[in-house]
């Protein structure tokens, strides 16, 4: 994969406690790609993400976002607002469901009849128009998901991080949350960085593939060399779906 940087980690390192967490000699994420992490449970992946959302301030290492290093300050307001993250479980309001996916359109102040024409947009876009009135609170699981992504899709982010976006979810659900994340980046070239267990899943959308292990990169690839032909044997363990620690 190459093309435009859009975000350049340098010897970046996250502890609590003293605690190593993540460890990252070098990594780039090029605009406009599908980048899938893999890994075990606790190998900081998510930890990851939230770096990568400016949610946590690095303990040392640089991070660069569109040419603007985090370095221990705080990125501007409309360079965070081109970031954002959809959650394993959302969060939701106690509002409607089409309240909950104007919140973010609203908080930038923008107008009410772009926001409607968003909004409703934005529900067909994830098979929820007939529930914009129900209260997000009695919606399933599968549909509080898709309510979460459209609400982080309305907002038209430049980067689209997913935390486990589909794990517990059926089948149905999987594949239709997978559609539209592939359909995003596809037509508006959206960068998408997916943090996932399901390695079948990573192999669907990604274009490139990361092994994260111990907080540690062992190995990024292209996802058909990542899981065909891995250069590193931790990573043709994990493929071959041993646990690797």
């Amino acid at each position: 994969m190459s093309g435009r940087v859009i975000y350049q980690l340098r010897n970046l390192t996250q502890s609590y406690n003293g605690r190593p967490i993540v460890q990252i000699e070098r990594l780039e994420i090029y605009e406009g790609e599908i980048l899938a992490i893999v890994g075990p449970s606790g190998a900081g992946k998510s930890t990851l993400l939230r770096l990568l959302n400016f949610l946590e301030q690095p303990t040392s290492g640089d991070l660069t976002f569109e040419r603007s290093s985090l370095n221990g300050s705080t990125l501007p307001l409309e360079t965070r607002r081109q970031v954002t993250t959809v959650f394993q479980t959302p969060v939701l309001l106690n509002r409607s469901v089409a309240a909950n996916v104007a919140y973010g359109l609203k908080v930038r102040g923008q107008d009410k009849k772009i926001i409607d024409r968003a909004v409703t947009e934005a529900l067909e876009r994830v098979g929820l128009s007939k529930l914009a009135h129900q209260s997000a609170r009695t919606l399933s699981g599968g549909e509080a998901q898709r309510v979460a992504l459209a609400r982080a899709l309305v907002i038209q982010p430049t980067v689209l991080l997913l935390d486990e976006p589909t794990a517990n979810l059926d089948p149905y659900n999987v594949k239709l949350i997978e559609e539209i994340v592939a359909e995003e980046n596809r037509q508006k070239g959206t960068t998408v960085v997916l943090v996932t267990h399901n390695v079948f899943q990573a192999k669907r959308l990604a274009h490139r593939t990361a092994l994260l292990l111990e907080g540690r990169l062992v190995e990024i690839a292209a996802t058909h060399t990542f899981f065909e032909m891995p250069s590193d044997p931790r990573t043709a363990a994990f493929v071959r779906g041993e646990m690797v620690y």
